[in-house]
């Protein structure tokens, strides 16, 4: 393993009309085929290089951009208001991934899913539960819920009794 190589991602929790979207990823899509998730995906070295640098030597809002790109290529929609919620990492393929994890409210679009999601589905944290969720998710649901809901948001803590049905 390179320890100096990292993929880098970015997944969003859309916020609209009080309901968290949720798609479930393609039977084909690995890692977490079939399972329930939120959009998302890698950073690209475009995602910036292509663009004009901020200051003489800098690029801003990075992650933020990516969040848009991602969703309006997954699910169709255009997002506003991004804000941080937490970080990852996993493994794979020996490969260390670290994934930001934003929300953002809906601005505008209707969802048309591309081919790295067969469904997708706007609800609440109630509803959530009776979805087969990635391990985390309803984790970070929960986190979102309560920060919007203006509770004390501490880091990830896990173990919210939905630890996915695998």
């Amino acid at each position: 393993m390179d320890d100096k190589l990292h993929h880098v991602a970015v997944t969003g929790i859309v916020i609209k009309d009080g309901k968290y979207l949720i798609v479930r990823r393609s039977l084909k899509k690995e890692p977490f085929a079939g399972k329930w998730t939120v959009p998302g995906g890698k950073l690209e070295i475009h995602d910036y290089l292509s663009k004009p640098r901020d200051t003489s030597v800098h690029w801003y809002n990075v992650l933020e951009n990516v969040l848009k790109r991602e969703i309006k290529e997954e699910v169709g929609l255009e997002i506003k208001n991004l804000g941080y919620l937490t970080s990852l990492s996993f493994l794979k393929k020996d490969i260390p991934v670290i994934v930001i994890s934003l929300y953002a409210y809906y601005d505008f679009g209707e969802v048309v899913l591309n081919e790295e999601s067969i469904d997708y589905a706007w609800v609440s944290l109630e509803e959530a539960k009776n979805y087969d969720l990635i391990e985390g998710i309803y984790d970070e649901l929960l986190m979102l819920d309560r920060l919007l809901n203006r509770d004390k948001v501490e880091e990830w803590k896990g173990g919210s009794g939905n630890e996915n049905r695998m």
